[in-house]
């Protein structure tokens, strides 16, 4: 099943951080590049003092714990969300408290 998952995100592109249970780390904003097997080719960057590294690292797909993938995020200021007027009301983000008190 998540040799399935794996190979599902490595077709999408998308960023993902990837728990490597033998050495109790993550690896954070990582691309999963290639499956080959059991090898599971990862490809990210770290930021260290004056310089940004590029990373391309083969791990076995036993040792992987966990994937996750950032699905959204929001300010937390007091920006209101920007709307477009063609967005669909049923994909429209709107303030639950209006909805339930229309007064």
């Amino acid at each position: 099943m998540l040799h399935r998952k794996i190979y599902q995100l490595c077709c999408d592109g998308r960023e993902v951080c990837v728990f490597l249970r033998d050495q109790q780390r993550w690896i954070e904003r990582a691309r999963i590049i290639d499956i080959e097997g059991d090898l599971v080719t990862l490809r990210y960057e770290t930021d260290e003092e004056d310089e940004v590294c590029s990373w391309e690292e083969m791990v076995r797909l036993e040792s992987i714990g966990s994937v996750t993938q950032k699905l959204a995020s929001v300010s937390r200021g007091n920006v209101e969300p920007l709307m477009t007027e063609d967005c669909p009301e049923s994909e429209r983000i709107r303030n639950r408290f209006t909805d339930l008190n229309p007064d």
